[in-house]
């Protein structure tokens, strides 16, 4: 799924107000981290991940694994804060970020 530079430019403009679902820290990318990703994905589509782990190559080895690992779309990626998207089948109203 490749975003063109519109698509992202409406995420971003949809994902300011987000804040921070999941945090990522010292103890890294764990199953129960990534099960939680997944969760939140599936129900919001458009979901902010707070990464506390070391440098800019370990935040970017995160990102690639945590997309990789849940077919998600890194939108943007700002200091410490990635924003993710993945499109769900169903998605639900009242939950889903791109819906409202």
């Amino acid at each position: 799924m490749t975003l063109s530079n519109e698509d992202k430019k409406h995420l971003r403009r949809l994902g300011h107000n987000l804040n921070p679902v999941v945090t990522v820290a010292g103890n890294g990318l764990s199953e129960s981290v990534l099960a939680e990703i997944d969760r939140a994905l599936n129900d919001h589509e458009l979901i902010k991940v707070k990464l506390a782990v070391g440098g800019k190559e370990a935040k970017q080895q995160v990102i690639a694994e945590i997309t990789e690992k849940l077919h998600a779309e890194a939108v943007q990626s700002i200091g410490h804060i990635v924003l993710l998207l993945r499109r769900s089948e169903k998605p639900n109203a009242h939950l889903s970020n791109l819906l409202r």
